[in-house]
């Protein structure tokens, strides 16, 4: 399908135009925000009845007492002193207690130090002079394309030397929304320079996968570069020898090539994606925000030229390993961030074209759709578009869709419930997203920072929930789960172990990492060579704080093993939602979420035009 067959309601082939309109439009009152996600039926309101009941009888007994009683002057200042020394009393004790016996959110807090961490063990490059990870060091210095693109600098992807731009760009992305909502939390916790720094590594690398200052449009991109020793010449496909290649980063001394793609749209619109949502995170440093947000157009356009094509490995040679399974949920995100970024109204007209469920089957109610991951968006893009309903007033022709997202949104947040069947749970309490197979942790923690964050949202407009059906359920169920979930990751879980490196008493030992089980000993171990300290039984000479490893199977079993990446070996994309449930469960000041700065650079809205009339009948 080309994209002029996509259209929107008034007629005509769907643009991407430059976006001058300006206008006013009056927001929906609180009341209304809250009757959308509390139904409300046409009786009155018990809670209010009650409040009413328990005033009126308080004032009664007021009265009563005020008769039956006078009281000096003197002794109300006795009684005073009394009442400010007992609450005195009681904060010292409860401060003291709180120093000697930290709180669960506190656990959120180290958490989210250590897992930022990780970041710095997995910069390639030159390293700067703060990465503070003293077994790392500059590597893969000729990462390139012959003379047309440097490719040095970005993410190894997880316990190898591989970096794939999938993956990486969608861990860019959920640190930067992260960031967005919740940076006076980042800046509390003396984070915020340093969440910002690791997205800029990202970024910058990103710009130069591909033509970043060409003037309007793109023709390929850089999948990913891969690759260990080149003296290797073992059997086998690429991915099985990267697999079997056991070597530091750092031992890596050969020119590395990337793998262009000339078809990828979900690939380039993910790419997008990541620009759009860090330009916010930079608005400040202007020159670097429109640098970032010129490269998100130009791939998003070039994601755009295929988007009649299902994505898939046979569409595009990009990585054997990344691939994602659809175009549909890439375009959905890659636009709404877009729209974010610049305020176009082109982009909100493409993500909201009520043509866009038939054509992409977004909006299928696939239990798949509502688990977020670096292959499916869905989830991501329902809540993000949902922001928009809930904070500002669109009106027609934009409310439908949006709408049926927020609908979309509030079905995956009951999903999540254990009340409702929708996924298992092991008998230790984690939730199964993806139905019992391997490497579960990644999915579960976006799962995790998606419920906070409705929750925040729903705080935000002063609403105490939302539906599930016909049941009522409280925004405490959502953090309740939110809660539960990385309590499980950080150690409560049957095992009594950590799958956060170096959090608590017990975590991984043997985690599936080049750089973390080769000692630094000035001795250069070849692919083969290093084998022996894959398959050593001893833990990792070197421990990489804050990696969030693959986690447990369906019976809460858990194997320590190097050689076995499915339960041992952590990822960029699955720490980046660490990062974000954490900071988002993490309690501080000021609570809740920045209601403003995602909106800096949408314009005022022109006043909604009223919905078409209905067909005349006769």
């Amino acid at each position: 399908m080309k994209r002029d067959d996509i259209r929107h309601g008034g007629g005509g082939p769907l643009e991407i135009e430059a976006e001058d309109g300006a206008g006013t439009g009056a927001p929906p009152s609180d009341k209304v925000k809250q009757g959308w996600l509390l139904k409300p039926e046409n009786k009155d309101d018990e809670r209010s009845i009650d409040e009413k009941k328990k005033r009126t009888m308080f004032t009664s007994m007021r009265k009563i007492c005020c008769a039956k009683y006078s009281v000096t002057v003197r002794s109300v200042v006795v009684v005073g002193i009394l009442a400010a020394l007992i609450t005195l009393i009681v904060k010292l004790a409860q401060r003291s207690r709180h120093h000697v016996h930290p709180s669960v959110p506190d656990n959120y807090t180290t958490a989210l130090h250590q897992a930022l961490f990780f970041f710095n063990a997995q910069r390639s490059g030159k390293l700067p002079k703060y990465n503070n990870v003293s077994w790392r060091g500059d590597s893969c210095l000729s990462d390139g394309n012959s003379n047309t693109k440097n490719l040095i600098g970005g993410y190894y992807d997880g316990g190898d030397a591989s970096k794939f731009s999938f993956p990486a760009s969608f861990a860019i992305t959920m640190l930067s929304w992260s960031v967005i909502e919740y940076s006076a939390k980042y800046a509390a916790l003396g984070e915020l320079d340093h969440v910002k720094g690791i997205i800029k590594w990202g970024t910058d690398y990103l710009l130069n996968t591909f033509n970043s200052s060409a003037a309007d449009s793109i023709f390929n991109v850089v999948a990913d570069v891969r690759g260990g020793d080149d003296t290797d010449s073992s059997g086998g496909g690429d991915q099985e020898k990267t697999r079997n290649c056991w070597i530091r980063p750092e031992d890596i001394d050969h020119p590395r090539t990337g793998q262009e793609c000339y078809n990828c749209p979900a690939l380039a619109a993910e790419m997008a994606s990541a620009l759009a949502s860090a330009s916010i995170v930079f608005k400040d440093n202007t020159n670097y925000s429109k640098k970032l947000v010129h490269g998100a157009d130009l791939l998003f356009k070039f994601a755009n030229k295929g988007q009649g094509a299902k994505y898939t490995g046979s569409a595009d040679a990009s990585s054997p390993i990344y691939n994602s399974t659809g175009f549909w949920d890439e375009f959905l995100w890659g636009g709404s961030w877009l729209y974010l970024a610049t305020g176009n109204l082109s982009y909100l007209q493409l993500v909201t074209n009520p043509d866009l469920g038939a054509h992409g089957k977004v909006l299928w109610t696939d239990p798949k759709n509502r688990v977020l991951s670096w292959d499916n968006k869905h989830a991501g893009a329902f809540l993000l578009l949902s922001r928009l309903r809930l904070f500002l007033n669109y009106g027609y022709p934009y409310e439908e869709m949006l709408r049926t997202y927020h609908s979309q949104i509030d079905e995956t947040m009951c999903s999540y419930l254990p009340v409702f069947t929708s996924f298992n749970r092991t008998k230790g309490g984690l939730i199964q997203l993806n139905n019992g197979r391997p490497r579960p942790l990644q999915y579960v923690v976006y799962a995790a920072f998606l419920a906070q964050l409705y929750s925040d949202y729903v705080d935000a407009i002063s609403a105490p929930g939302w539906h599930c059906g016909s049941n009522f359920y409280p925004t405490e169920e959502l953090r309740r789960f939110a809660r539960t979930q990385i309590d499980y990751i950080i150690g409560k879980n049957p095992r009594g172990i950590s799958y956060i490196v170096g959090f608590g008493e017990r975590f991984p030992q043997q985690v599936h990492h080049r750089g973390a089980s080769i000692p630094k000993n000035k001795i250069k171990y070849g692919c083969k060579g290093g084998l022996k300290w894959r398959d050593s039984k001893k833990p990792n000479p070197n421990i990489i704080v804050g990696a969030m490893v693959a986690g447990p199977d369906e019976h809460d079993n858990f194997q320590d093993v190097r050689s076995n990446y499915n339960y041992t070996e952590p990822t960029l994309a699955g720490n980046a939602g660490l990062v974000a449930a954490l900071v988002a469960l993490s309690t501080g000041n000021p609570a809740g979420v920045d209601k403003n700065s995602m909106f800096y650079a949408v314009p005022p809205l022109p006043s909604p035009p009223p919905p078409p009339p209905s067909p005349w009948i006769p």
